[in-house]
């Protein structure tokens, strides 16, 4: 039973309904006993023993069983779900203080509900050892308050023994406990081969059979998924499949998906939700205000009374760390002392002549919490200078959690001047001139140090004006919002009177008594009663401070018992602390003590530190009548208080309330045996004078019912009267008018928001069961986050954590609340432990709240931020959280479990694309304009005479211009390395063929790989191999550093390209043959081996002329994005019509200069290194990219150098100039590096243009005179290698944008810039002559109308003639290069590109006078991912990724038996690795409505790149599967 706390009697059950409370004494040995074990004076076993015959008498036995066996049987349910190796029964070290007051009882509930799962394999993150070394030696030391929150005490649960089943009565909870996990886990390095998880016999008292839910969801996790389990990590994902196999918890409801608009699931509220059914609740009226005959009028009236009359009387006691008092004020210090500081600040500050201060000014205190002297004497000294103090904290750093908000207080509160002391001024950080540093988003300020030396008498006629209280501003509180933003709650002095008179009446305090106060006396319930209260009734306080407590928990207790003091003014955790350390006192008595007011009664878990205290020190004078528990909030200050008995009051009371009601709003008291109850005591009556109601969360502020939990509303005169300077937010607030169900005001006042929620109970108690604040609603239910830290508190083992320093909120994430949970991790904790306390806190909030946790996050000791008194600033864990600034060290996301208003997935529906049926009118299909394009007829072009092979033009050129310069090669240096002319060149390619045909003997149509490195050797073995009628295959050389993965793909190509003999240089066929290779390939196997660096100077007897021109001149091969080695046959008359193409599309001439920057072994590339100079007769400038690495400027002082107009390049290149020179640009322009030359600057691509990157290269070189208008893009695929380029003449390129949603439906719907979740997409250049483009339909081959997303088909004279061998699946790919649409025009035939598009007609003009036709290439076919029944492409998940977070560096994603996995390159420290799993998470749920099943942190430069540039998402897969990739992190989502 999920009890917060108890009811302070040790209740042990006969049967399910009677409770039989134990006797004082064994209670007390008990009590004993408990705090024995907590610090570690005995063993588990031992306490378990002892305990058990303390017991034995009450429980009445099971028929046959062993009654020690019973309580053991409960017992050990926490003992059960540990791992075997766990050490239960380790001794505890002696008083360590953040054990809470541990009771195995407290557990109970939450071990109910973990014993209900099975125990399954949940696959646990993985980890690089590096990042488990915490980072800096401050991360291992204890956390500094080593307890709770500030308002937090211990948490104990009520347990009962087991009898039968208390699960019997509810079914439908059967199948939540067998969803998904289990405490356990597969370390990282066992790699489990079996995805059957190894169920114990777990033993639970439970005896109902399982479910048709349980047989299932065993039943699944039984079963393998029929995927190969070869490796740690296919083992893990296996695991991960199975947890989610098992079924989520609300099911999917059908619902409408619009043609274009993909639907979140709305949650629809259950029909079966508890609904109030009480009738509306009435106003509560507190006791009227006495009337006091010598009440003073105002609260400074009574301070110059006590002043003067009573001056010796004491007033205030500081107190040392060491508990001794250090000094004592008394009223008449009080009040000189302010008056003194009060004429000071008035007459001595001045600025210009000007009094720097004139009243109503508002002034801040800066003290710190030892020193409450000076703060009192400050305080009534600005009230006495009509002054309005703000106290706030002092600021320890420049980056105080929060402090920039307090500075936007100051600032907007107009706060010139801080008052401050000298020690506390001393200790303030300080700027070089020795002045205080102004903080973060503070204004200037001055401060003032208002020790005794600094403030000067007032003369004998000089009196503060002391005025009858009115509703001017007397101070401002300053609070902290669930947002994090400060606001400052301004009290009037009429407000602050009326609430010292109800304060007086409602405790009862009489003239000279004692009070201890552990509270901050700078705000709340410390001020009220520490210091403004205390005046108006000439108390004796002793204050006792924050660090005293820390250094002595039992300091306020030895307090009491040495002053007698009458009232206690305490939290809970101040109660707990000293439960904790009292077993050192003996001779202490709190028989003096007529109230303990407990500030935060109104926090779920204050009842069991009341219930615990009260066991323990009734023994010592504490009357159970004494703990009075208070509801207060900033803005309506005390809203009820518990009175003292003697006030005639009712009795307490206590209400068991059901946790699933509560979450719909609904009180309903639960008797039954369950699992979630909170049990919650009440805050007392209302206050005297005051008018309270409970009104409905949100919308139009409606009563209550009786039986429904509101926010509690005040009307009275003792409430803040506004936020200062936020007048809508006060008329919200402050000027609140409940009204009836009729819609009539309840009263003609305003009302008050306390954000308390809770509701009237019998007896007209007030109670609370939590704070607007911690609200969070998820799914149309409302969880409380103290509940939830209260369910994480009890799971046990809790010595991986600390159990203090809990945050639990919520973060947006499509469009709903998401629970986050975050701990701080103890350093000696193992990455085992901790994830089973993970896992174990995840099933525990589910079965008790039934919520899902979104992501569980574990922190190093003392990371979390702070809040001024300890506990947790939760505002600024959130924001760091939604930064990625939390540096977790260990992350579980839940997204599977959570998420489950994702749109349906979809279904393709038959019959909604254009089939055969559709008549076909003119180029009109269903009533669009078919999308087709084509570029300049060449057809008229044609030089019917004879047909011209390459070879014939290069020797035609060789004796025509035989001197001028076709090719010019440049070095890293910038300097010429090698040119050809047509003569030269022709000649060496007339050497090389003829050692072909002497020296490798080789016959007609022979293959020859070429194996070079880009220069003009590769150019002429090419021309070489033509001359001898042999076929060249070009092949990237090996990279001699990383022979072991670059040689096999030479190899590989060699092979497959059937070549019977390799050209190379000297060094490389060396390379090829050396020990290293042998490592790699069998080098033995390779064919003849010829070395082209000293030929013989011959002359060729004949140039071979092939028969026709579709003979074969050269096999084009590449590795595909998706890692498919394709050769394509490139015939004759092919390559000269590609050549002819380019030329007229580039206005190539022999007077030309191109610069080219581009790898020339495959597609465009090499057509531009090797054929189009040899061609078109223009000079080509050849920049290797390999040469950029050590000299990033090579291509674009090339390009400025030769006044190049024209210049291609990859993506890879782009990108090496935009970051490699991105802030050179100056130090370029210096040295001359002009690009105002280039016309058209085209980067070389077979993918969807990359516009951030070319968008961002002309916006940086925009400097160097490059034209923003010539940066452009090529397509081209396998097909053919140039489908579109944009030239040097026609429109500009378009961009348009799309709708991403639409895009995954395989539409395309063009949107406005900027509108959400649109996407950017740029022309890929001018269709070139001679090509004809179609946008077919996938699966029917149909031709489909403009704008329709389909596969780009094209039809060219320089289409290839096929693929040479992909591995055997020639039939499947002969349609890729001769295929016809079913419809239309069935004679074309067309070649499949493999990447989808669209054809978009535009409004500009071509050089024809015709209206544009733009190609949009949208992605490769191959390449996309099938989720949820829609395609997604990659780059758009992946850009958004990049997006996140400032260090990913890149990112790739692909898809693994339905699971996306994403791998991130970290460009930063690896403590930050842990923050990228909810960022990645977030984003891809937000942007693309898919979960994320798998996060992979990697080191930059592990995502293969290819040579132009593309990612190798198959080849990471392979590696990420057989974990080669070193990951330094892999989270696995649930």
């Amino acid at each position: 039973m999920a009890e917060r706390g108890s009811s302070g009697v040790l209740m042990v059950m006969l049967d399910p309904g009677i409770a039989t409370p134990l006797p004082a004494g064994v209670r007390e040995k008990l009590a004993e006993l408990e705090l024995e074990l907590s610090e570690g004076d005995i063993t588990q076993k031992g306490y378990e023993k002892k305990r058990g015959k303390l017991l034995a008498p009450y429980i009445p036995q099971i028929q046959g069983v062993d009654p020690s066996l019973q309580i053991d049987h409960r017992i050990h349910a926490s003992a059960q779900a540990a791992p075997p190796g766990s050490k239960q029964n380790k001794p505890r070290v002696a008083n360590s203080r953040d054990e809470r007051f541990r009771s195995d009882l407290h557990t109970e509930a939450v071990q109910a509900a973990l014993a209900k799962y099975k125990e399954r394999k949940m696959p646990m993150p993985s980890k690089r050892r590096s990042v488990l070394v915490q980072s800096s030696v401050e991360a291992c030391t204890p956390p500094d308050t080593s307890s709770a929150s500030e308002d937090e005490g211990s948490l104990r649960r009520q347990g009962r023994i087991c009898s039968s089943s208390p699960y019997q009565a509810h079914p439908s909870v059967e199948h939540w406990f067998n969803r998904v996990i289990q405490g356990s886990s597969t370390s990282s390095s066992a790699s489990s081969t079996s995805s059957h998880p190894g169920g114990r016999a777990h033993h639970s008292c439970n005896t109902t059979s399982a479910s048709a839910a349980t047989v299932l969801a065993d039943l699944m996790a039984h079963t393998q998924l029929g995927v190969p389990v070869n490796s740690r990590v296919s083992s893990k994902i296996q695991q991960l499949l199975n947890t989610l196999k098992r079924p989520k918890r609300p099911p999917l409801r059908e619902f409408f998906v619009d043609d274009f608009e993909e639907l979140l699931d709305v949650q629809h509220p259950d029909p079966n939700q508890p609904k109030p059914e009480g009738g509306e609740m009435r106003a509560l009226h507190g006791d009227p205000l006495g009337v006091i005959t010598n009440w003073p009028p105002s609260l400074l009236a009574s301070l110059q009374r006590w002043g003067s009359t009573h001056a010796k009387s004491p007033c205030l006691t500081a107190l040392d760390n060491t508990g001794k008092p250090v000094y004592t004020l008394t009223y008449g210090k009080l009040w000189t002392r302010s008056q003194k500081l009060a004429f000071t600040l008035l007459n001595k500050l001045s600025s210009r002549n000007e009094p720097l201060l004139r009243p109503g000014d508002r002034v801040a205190l800066v003290f710190p919490n030892n020193d409450p002297v000076m703060f009192m004497v400050a305080f009534y000294g600005c009230l006495l200078a009509e002054l309005v103090p703000v106290p706030i904290e002092v600021p320890l750093t420049r980056k105080d959690a929060g402090g920039q908000q307090v500075g936007f207080l100051l600032g907007s509160c107009g706060v010139t001047l801080a008052l401050t002391t000298d020690a506390c001024q001393k200790g303030l950080p300080k700027a070089q001139t020795g002045e205080v540093v102004t903080f973060k988003g503070w204004p200037r300020l001055l401060w003032f140090v208002t020790d005794g030396k600094h403030v000067v008498k007032p003369p004998k006629d000089w009196h503060p004006p002391i005025r009858e209280a009115g509703d001017e501003i007397a101070y401002i509180e300053y609070k902290s919002s669930k947002e994090g933003s400060t606001m400052g709650i301004t009290v009037s002095h009429s407000a602050m009177l009326a609430h010292c008179h109800a304060l007086t009446q409602a405790c009862g305090y009489t003239e000279g008594e004692i009070i201890t106060n552990v509270l901050d006396f700078k705000r709340d319930a410390g001020l009220w009663h520490g210091v403004l209260t205390s005046v108006m009734n000439r108390l004796h306080v002793i204050s006792i401070p924050y660090s005293l407590m820390k250094v002595n928990p039992l300091s306020w207790i030895q307090k009491v018992h040495t002053y007698k003091a009458r009232v206690a003014v305490v939290k809970s955790r101040d109660m707990h602390w000293s439960l904790l350390a009292q077993r050192e006192q003996r001779d202490i008595s709190l028989s003096s003590l007529r109230m303990l007011i407990v500030a935060d009664g109104a926090n779920p878990w204050s009842i069991s530190s009341c219930d615990a205290f009260l066991n323990v020190f009734q023994a010592r004078g504490l009357r159970p009548e004494a703990i009075c528990p208070c509801a207060s909030s900033s803005e309506a200050m005390t809203v009820a208080i518990r009175r003292p008995p003697e006030m005639g009051v009712p009795p307490p009371g206590k209400a068991v309330l059901s946790m699933s009601g509560l979450s719909y709003g609904v009180i309903r008291v639960d008797t039954e045996e369950k699992l979630s109850v909170l049990t919650v005591q009440d805050v007392g009556q209302v206050m005297p004078g005051a008018l309270v109601c409970v009104i409905q969360l949100e919308g139009t502020p409606y009563l209550c019912r009786m039986d429904e939990v509101g926010e509690i509303c005040v009307s009275s005169s003792s409430t803040g009267i506004s936020y200062y300077g936020l007048p809508g937010m006060t008329k919200n607030v402050f000027e609140t008018i409940p009204v009836t169900s009729s819609g009539s005001p309840i009263s003609d006042r305003t009302f008050t928001r306390t954000s308390l929620l809770g509701f009237i109970g019998p007896d007209n108690l007030v109670f609370v069961v939590g704070k607007l604040d911690g609200l969070m609603a998820v799914s149309g239910r409302r969880h409380n986050a103290d509940d939830v830290v209260a369910t994480a508190l009890a799971v046990e083992p809790m010595k991986f954590v600390y159990r203090g320093r809990i945050a639990v909120f919520s973060v947006s994430v499509l469009h709903d609340e998401r629970i986050v949970v975050v701990a701080e991790q103890r350093p000696d904790a193992s990455e085992e432990d901790s994830f089973q306390w993970m896992s174990r806190v995840l099933q525990a909030i589910d079965s008790i709240h039934q919520v899902g946790v979104y992501c569980l996050a574990l922190v190093p000791a003392n990371t979390l931020p702070k809040a001024p008194l300890g506990g947790i600033h939760i505002s600024e864990s959130k924001q760091r959280f939604l930064d990625g600034a939390l540096h977790p060290c260990n992350v579980l996301m839940c997204p599977h479990t959570c998420v489950t208003n994702l749109p349906k997935p979809r279904q393709k529906q038959p019959g909604t694309e254009v089939g055969p049926a559709s008549m076909i009118v003119g180029n009109l299909v269903a009533g669009k304009r078919i999308a087709q394009a084509c570029g300049r007829d060449v057809s008229q072009l044609e030089d019917h005479d004879q047909f011209l092979y390459l070879q014939d033009v290069l020797q035609w050129r060789a004796q025509a211009t035989p001197d001028h310069p076709l090719f010019l090669l440049l070095n890293a240096k910038g300097t010429v390395a090698n040119t050809a002319s047509c003569v030269q060149l022709h000649k060496r390619a007339e050497r090389v063929a003829i050692a072909l045909m002497e020296r490798g003997r080789l016959n007609t149509g022979d293959h020859v790989a070429l194996v070079y490195p880009p220069g003009i050797d590769l150019i002429a073995t090419f021309y070489g191999c033509l001359y001898a009628g042999c076929v060249p295959v070009t092949v990237r050389p090996p990279h001699p550093q990383n022979l072991t993965t670059t040689l096999p793909t030479v190899k590989m190509i060699v092979e497959v390209s059937k070549s019977v003999c390799i050209l190379t240089t000297q060094a490389i066929m060396k390379l090829l043959k050396s020990k290293e290779a042998a490592a790699a390939v069998d080098v033995k196997a390779w064919p003849l081996i010829l070395d082209t660096d000293d030929l013989p100077r011959k002359r060729i007897p004949q140039i071979y002329k092939p028969p026709t021109p579709e003979m074969l001149a050269y096999l084009d091969f590449s590795v595909s994005t998706t890692g498919i080695l394709a050769g394509v046959k490139m015939s004759h008359a092919a390559t000269s019509a590609l050549c002819r193409s380019i030329k007229l599309q580039c206005e190539l001439y022999p007077s030309r200069q191109i610069a080219i920057c581009l790898d020339p072994y495959c597609g465009l590339g090499f057509a531009l290194w090797c054929l189009c100079s040899v061609y078109s007769g223009h000079q080509s400038i050849l920049v290797p990219p390999l040469e950029l690495e050590t000299n990033a400027s090579l291509w674009l002082s090339a390009v400025s150098q030769y006044k190049a107009r024209v210049t291609f390049c990859s993506y890879s290149v782009m990108e090496m100039c935009t970051k490699g020179l991105g802030s050179q640009t100056e130090a370029l322009r210096l040295r001359s590096v002009n690009l105002s030359c280039v016309r058209t600057c085209m980067v070389v691509a077979e993918e969807r243009p990359r516009i951030a990157l070319t968008q961002s290269f002309s916006k940086i070189f925009k400097d160097l005179g490059l034209s923003p208008r010539a940066v452009s893009t090529t397509f081209g695929c396998r097909v053919n290698v140039a489908v579109c380029l944009q030239g040097t003449s026609g429109p500009d390129p378009t961009t348009v944008y799309l709708d991403m949603r639409a895009l995954r439906h395989d539409r395309v719907r063009l949107v406005e810039r900027g509108s959400p979740h649109s996407l950017p997409l740029m022309e890929s250049g001018k269709i070139l002559p001679g090509v004809k483009v179609i946008i077919a339909n996938t699966e029917t081959k149909g031709p489909l109308g403009d704008s329709h997303l389909g596969e780009i088909w094209v039809s060219s004279p320089h289409n290839a003639t096929g693929y040479y061998t992909v591995y055997g699946e020639e039939a499947l790919h002969a349609d890729h290069f001769s295929t016809r649409l079913s419809f239309g025009d069935t004679q074309t035939v067309w070649a499949r590109t493999g990447y989808l598009g669209f054809l978009r007609r535009t409004e500009l003009t071509d050089a024809s006078g015709e209206r544009h036709d733009a190609l949009y290439v949208v992605g490769s076919l191959d390449e996309t991912l099938e989720l949820r029944g829609m395609r997604y492409h990659p780059i758009d998940i992946e850009t958004s990724v990049i997006r996140s977070h400032k260090s990913i560096a890149e990112c790739a994603v692909f898809t693994w038996t339905n699971l996306l996995v994403v791998v991130v390159e970290l460009e930063g420290s690896e403590q930050e690795a842990l923050d990228l799993v909810a960022l990645v998470t977030n984003v891809v749920l937000e942007e693309h409505y898919l979960i994320v099943g798998v996060v992979v942190v990697v080191d930059p430069g592990v995502i293969p790149i290819n040579s132009r540039g593309e990612k190798q998402r198959m080849h990471l897969r392979d590696g990420f599967l057989a974990d080669q990739l070193d990951p330094i992190y892999v989270a696995y989502n649930m």
